[in-house]
């Protein structure tokens, strides 16, 4: 039997994935605002030959480790051939839904043993 503390915590779970969820389906907004104000790359997803155009300068940290990381999908795509915008919202959702359960997985994961380790 759960106690009423256990309940309120199963609420307040089911809160925290009801907004992520809406969180990862308004996703697509940092695509379609550019696209819509006609401002080029989604905010922050910038090269560093975008933030020399943008400020002039690449700064050190950028050029030094620009290139260490590859995105698993580039573009947010399979199919580099489609990169109509509901494509790519399609895609920024599904990343979007995967970031948050990955991180939702982990934290119950580091709770729980937070939990074990202090009984």
């Amino acid at each position: 039997m759960l106690s009423e503390k256990g309940l309120k915590m199963n609420k307040l779970q089911k809160k925290i994935l009801v907004v992520l969820v809406l969180l990862c389906l308004i996703t697509p907004v940092g695509i379609l605002f550019p696209a819509f104000f006609n401002a080029g790359d989604a905010w922050g997803e910038w090269s560093a030959q975008t933030v020399k155009e943008l400020v002039g300068y690449v700064p050190k940290g950028l050029e030094k480790y620009s290139d260490i990381y590859k995105a698993p999908l580039p573009g947010y795509t399979v199919n580099s051939k489609d990169r109509s915008i509901m494509h790519k919202s399609g895609f920024y959702i599904v990343s979007g839904l995967l970031g948050a359960t990955i991180t939702y997985v982990v934290m119950l994961l580091i709770s729980k043993i937070i939990v074990r380790n202090g009984e």
